[in-house]
C-alpha cells in the first residue's frame, strides 16, 4: 500500500507565494506520474500540473507562468511552487501519484488566497 502526505497549504494574501509538498511512502517500485489537482467549492476537481518520470511537465492554462511543479525522486516527493497567487486559486489541493499503474491520492491541503 502507498500513502501520500501533503503539506504546505495556508492562508495567504493575493500576490503571495506558497510551496506545497507531497511525499509518498510504502511499497513503491515505480512512480510514473505525479500531479497536483485542486477543487474549489462548487466546482469539479481539475488538474493543475503534472510531471512524468522523465520530467515532462504539463500545466492548466490559468497557472502557466505562475506555478512550477518539480520532484525529488530520491525522496518520492513532488512540489508545487505557487507564485503570484490569486483569489481564484483558492481551493483544496490534492496530489495524485500513479505508482506501478495504480492511482493514489493525498488527503488534500487547503489553500486560501485573500484579496
Amino acid at each position: 500500500q502507498v500513502q501520500l502526505v501533503e503539506s504546505g497549504g495556508a492562508l495567504v494574501q493575493a500576490g503571495g507565494s506558497l510551496r506545497l509538498s507531497c511525499t509518498a511512502s510504502g511499497k513503491i517500485y515505480n512512480i510514473n506520474t505525479m500531479g497536483w489537482y485542486r477543487q474549489a467549492p462548487g466546482k469539479q476537481r481539475e488538474l493543475v500540473a503534472s510531471i512524468t518520470s522523465g520530467g515532462s511537465t504539463n500545466y492548466v492554462d490559468s497557472v502557466k507562468g505562475r506555478f512550477t511543479i518539480s520532484k525529488d525522486n530520491a525522496k518520492n516527493t513532488v512540489y508545487l511552487q505557487m507564485n503570484s497567487l490569486k483569489s481564484d486559486d483558492t481551493a483544496v489541493y490534492y496530489c495524485r501519484f500513479i505508482v506501478d499503474a495504480q492511482f493514489y491520492w493525498g488527503q488534500g491541503t487547503q489553500v486560501t488566497v485573500s484579496s
